[in-house]
């Protein structure tokens, strides 16, 4: 052994595998060679950055007791980034369960009453999604695109990542507080 490198045995009689394995010792005994090639690229680097933060965010996103509904519209983290949102209050309302929605007013003693202007039952995310009269002509253009490959209801995940342009139509026809 010379210098901490071993020349290979297998290689030792053959002139042109003496020569690459000396030129071989002499690049890993040179400092700056040995430095150019354990350099990591700035983009690699950036991309494990962002890929060990998003992971970081799952992690504490799946711990955390908060954001129940939000959860259930973007459990992944990854998925949700991929969106270019338009955070409506409408759209904002219906994923995290807060804003405008009667009974979450009702819940905070905000409004004396959580039913819904329709009459049909408390103004919920699910019954404004799946039940409330009022919002029957967007929530039905809504289910024709989902039936195309699909059984409706879908899950709310599938709501807002697989179908989020048309969802997002369909909330933002939503008027809160009509009688």
């Amino acid at each position: 052994m010379d210098g901490g490198i071993q020349l290979d045995k297998g290689t030792s009689g053959h002139r042109g595998n003496e020569m690459a394995d000396q030129l071989e010792k002499k690049a890993a005994n040179n400092k700056n060679i040995v430095e150019y090639y354990t350099k990591i690229p700035k983009r690699a680097l950036l991309c494990e950055s962002k890929e060990q933060s998003v992971q970081q965010w799952q992690n504490e996103w799946e711990r955390s007791s908060k954001g129940v509904i939000t959860k259930s519209f973007f459990p992944k983290i990854e998925d949700r980034m991929k969106l270019r949102l338009n955070a409506t209050p409408n759209f904002t309302a219906i994923v995290t369960g807060h804003g405008n929605i009667k009974s979450y007013l009702y819940k905070y003693k905000i409004i004396a009453n959580p039913t819904c202007p329709c009459k049909k039952g408390d103004q919920t995310v699910d019954h404004v999604l799946f039940d409330c009269t009022l919002l029957g002509q967007e929530r039905d253009k809504l289910k024709a695109v989902v039936t195309r490959t699909e059984n409706w209801p879908v899950s709310y995940n599938k709501l807002s990542i697989k179908y989020y342009k048309n969802f997002e139509e369909c909330v933002d026809k939503i008027i809160w507080n009509k009688e």
